[in-house]
C-alpha cells in the first residue's frame, strides 16, 4: 500500500513544555488510523504539524513524501477540525462554494463536487438554508463535506462526531467508511472508544506526546487488555473473578455451589486505554 503520511521521531515544544516526544507513525492508503489519547496528549499538536500550521522542533513529517507546508502537500489534505470551520451567515451551498474556490475548484467541476458532497452528507434538501439554523449533527456533516470537496488523498478528522445525535453519527461513520473504500487515508482522532473499535484498521494510543501502542484492535486487546471478568451470582453473593480460562473458572465456581446467573465481560479498547494511560483525571 502507498504510505500517505509519515511521522518520524517528531518533537515539539510549547516553551518549556514538551508536547511531542519522539512520536512516529504512518498512515497507508485505504486505512483508517485511530488516534486516541487523554486531553493534552499531543493529538491536536500532531494535526497542526501535519497541516503545516506548526514547524517541528525535530523529526520529520511528510504528506505523500512532501513537506506539509508546500502547496502540493496541502492540496492532498482534507481537514475537519474539532472547532467547526463554517460561516453561519452563509448557506450550506455557499460555504461549500467558498471553500471549494480556496482549494482551486472552479466552474462546472466546483458545482459537481458541491452537489456530490451535499448528497453524501444528507444535506441536499437544506443546501440553501443558512448554517446558523442547522443542528449540531448537520454542522458536523457539513464540516466533513468541506474536507471532502477537493477529493484529498488524506483526511484529518479531529473529533468529527462530537456532540451529534445517533443518526448523524451513523451517517458520519458511513462517510468515513466510504473514503476508506475509495483508497483514501483517514487519521481519526476521537475520545469515543466504540468509534475507534468500529471504524479503525489500526489504533495509535498516545500520552504525554509519546506513542504508547499502535496496532489493530484485536492485537491491542490481546497484548494490553488483561484478563476477562467473570461475574457470578449465588444468592445474595456476587463473585468477581479475573480469568484467562473462563470455562475452567466457571466450572470451579459451580463445583462450590449452584449459581443463579453469570456473565463474562471481555476486555475492550477502553480497558486497554486506561491500562496504558492511567485513570488520573486530565483537564
Amino acid at each position: 500500500m502507498d504510505e500517505l503520511l509519515t511521522v518520524e521521531d517528531l518533537h515539539f515544544f510549547y516553551g518549556e513544555r514538551r508536547a511531542l516526544d519522539g512520536l512516529s507513525l504512518t498512515l497507508q492508503a485505504g486505512e483508517v488510523l485511530g488516534l486516541l489519547g487523554p486531553n493534552g496528549a499531543g493529538k491536536s499538536t500532531l494535526i497542526a504539524l501535519l497541516t503545516g500550521l506548526l514547524r517541528p522542533a525535530a523529526g520529520r513529517v511528510a504528506v505523500k513524501g512532501e513537506d506539509p507546508r508546500t502547496a502540493a502537500a496541502r492540496a492532498g489534505l482534507g481537514l475537519a477540525p474539532q472547532e467547526l470551520a463554517l460561516y453561519d451567515d452563509l448557506s450550506a451551498r455557499e460555504n461549500l462554494r467558498f471553500f471549494g474556490r480556496i482549494q482551486g475548484l472552479r466552474g462546472p467541476r466546483l458545482e459537481q463536487r458541491v452537489r456530490t458532497v451535499l448528497e453524501e452528507s444528507g444535506l441536499t434538501e437544506r443546501a440553501a438554508d443558512r448554517v446558523a439554523g442547522f443542528s449540531g449533527g448537520m454542522k458536523r456533516r457539513l464540516n466533513l463535506a468541506v474536507a471532502l470537496l477537493h477529493e484529498p488523498a488524506v483526511l484529518l478528522l479531529d473529533e468529527p462526531t462530537a456532540g451529534v445525535d445517533p443518526q448523524s453519527r451513523l451517517a458520519l461513520y458511513e462517510l468515513v467508511e466510504r473514503q476508506r473504500a475509495l483508497g483514501r487515508g483517514v487519521l481519526y482522532a476521537t475520545h469515543y472508544m466504540e468509534e475507534a473499535q468500529r471504524l479503525c484498521d489500526r489504533v495509535a494510543i498516545v500520552d504525554h506526546g509519546r506513542l504508547l501502542a499502535l496496532d489493530t484492535v484485536p492485537a491491542l486487546l490481546a497484548v494490553h487488555g488483561g484478563p476477562a471478568l467473570l461475574v457470578a451470582e449465588r444468592g445474595a453473593e456476587t463473585l468477581r473473578v479475573e480469568t484467562r480460562a473462563p470455562l475452567e473458572d466457571l466450572a470451579r465456581l459451580q463445583a462450590a455451589g449452584p449459581l443463579d446467573s453469570f456473565t463474562l465481560r471481555q476486555p475492550d479498547l477502553e480497558q486497554v486505554f486506561l491500562r496504558l494511560t492511567g485513570r488520573q483525571l486530565r483537564d
